[in-house]
């Protein structure tokens, strides 16, 4: 492998793992990378300090320009970029994140933490009783299933299909979704049109019979004097299921694998549970599950030594970050102890996850479970990882389940 032959862009390097080396040959010889692309050239940022001090000034990297390369429908521009939280600027930014705060630090956070806490628990029971499951498909699409119900006062049904049509989008590129076309760029439309029909109906729902989840919330909310348009809460309802349902359940998928994997580590879990916290920060370093970000220069700066133009797309590689040997010692060791651990997996600055906490918690309520009750994993099967190179996530993850003795 040489620097000339590095495609971040291709999401099979990202399945079979490759990517790790090479984000370390980047980091360490060309660490602002040039990176030339059938969607447009971007720069790939790969080293902690500037990662980190991208996201610190948003005025020199703008958002507006849309979080995913290609764009929402690859190689046009992204529709929600200006609109949607993860893709403004300030003003819109913060006074967006303003009208959205509330959702994820009231009562309304306090309803999300009961109901994942029941249906993590009645997953798990199942569990158990059957000596296993797929991880990936039950147990952790139970974290953002609790929080969508509760975030967007809807059924658990319409939870779970909400998540099966945010994983078909962010799949998009991935074969193990069953498509209607082979056109990714006509099947990624018709993906998120389905979701937009979803929350379209949801919010005339809201509009007759206002209520106090987030759709409520934006329905009845006002930005510079005048009510968000229903394309806007859409674009934000999306904005939080899509962000609500990937990290933390593709985290905790890749968090389960790595304990199988180091069988020392999660014997420290169960012998520890003051390790609960620091466990958890490790897991999201580890699967740094948002691989990047991108955003777009407002004007000529230099990075690392390189010249970025005005208007050119800039790539913030989480998963580099996460493994940098400058902020974190021994990066690819798998470590529940970890401490400092200032990962990167929420982002930082202005754009920090508004559901930081919230993916905590959920994240919180099934170590605890998996404490408690001395539940160890073993493989039942291969793992089938997302082919993608922007959500590193985890399809299927057959194992067995059983509880351990003292």
């Amino acid at each position: 492998m040489t620097i000339g032959t590095i495609d971040l862009t291709d999401p099979d390097a990202f399945v079979r793992g490759d990517h790790h080396e090479m984000f370390r040959r980047l980091r360490a010889h060309d660490p602002v990378h040039h990176h030339p692309s059938p969607y447009g050239a971007f720069w790939a940022l790969t080293r902690y300090e500037d990662v980190q001090a991208a996201y610190l000034d948003n005025t020199v990297l703008l958002s507006s320009g849309g979080a995913m390369l290609g764009g929402s429908y690859r190689n046009e521009a992204d529709t929600a970029a200006g609109r949607m939280l993860v893709s403004t600027d300030s003003p819109r930014h913060r006074q967006l994140r303003q009208l959205m705060y509330p959702a994820f630090h009231s009562e309304l956070a306090e309803r999300c933490q009961r109901q994942v806490t029941t249906l993590v628990n009645d997953a798990v029971d199942a569990a158990l009783r059957d000596g296993g499951c797929d991880f990936a498909t039950t147990i952790a699409w139970e974290l953002p299933a609790g929080v969508l119900m509760a975030m967007m006062g809807i059924g658990r049904s319409d939870a779970h299909a909400l998540i099966s049509m945010t994983r078909r989008m962010i799949g998009f590129r991935d074969p193990a979704y069953q498509r209607t076309t082979d056109d990714e760029r006509l099947y990624l439309a018709a993906v998120q049109s389905e979701i937009f029909e979803f929350f379209f109906d949801l919010i005339q729902e809201r509009r007759h019979r206002p209520g106090d989840d987030l759709v409520g919330l934006l329905a009845t909310a006002r930005l510079n004097g005048r009510p968000l348009s229903d394309e806007d809460i859409v674009f934000n309802c999306m904005n939080a299921a899509v962000g609500g349902n990937e990290t933390t359940s593709h985290t905790m998928s890749a968090g389960v694998i790595a304990l199988m994997e180091h069988p020392e580590q999660h014997q420290a879990l169960l012998s520890d549970p003051g390790l609960l916290d620091t466990a958890i920060n490790e897991m999201l370093r580890w699967a740094s599950t948002n691989a990047y970000v991108q955003r777009v220069a407002a004007h000529d700066v230099e990075i690392g030594g390189r010249l970025i133009r005005a208007g050119d797309s800039v790539t913030l590689w989480n998963v580099s970050a996460n493994r940098d040997p400058t902020q974190f010692a021994d990066p690819d060791r798998f470590d529940l102890g970890r401490t400092p651990n200032r990962h990167l997996s929420f982002g930082s600055g202005p754009h920090r996850c508004i559901g930081a906490a919230l993916a905590t918690m959920e994240m919180t309520v099934l170590l605890r479970r998996v404490i408690a009750d001395r539940i160890r994993f073993t493989p039942a099967g291969d793992a089938q990882r997302t082919r993608s190179n922007f959500i590193l996530g985890v399809n299927h993850l057959p194992v067995h389940m059983t509880r351990s003795g003292s």
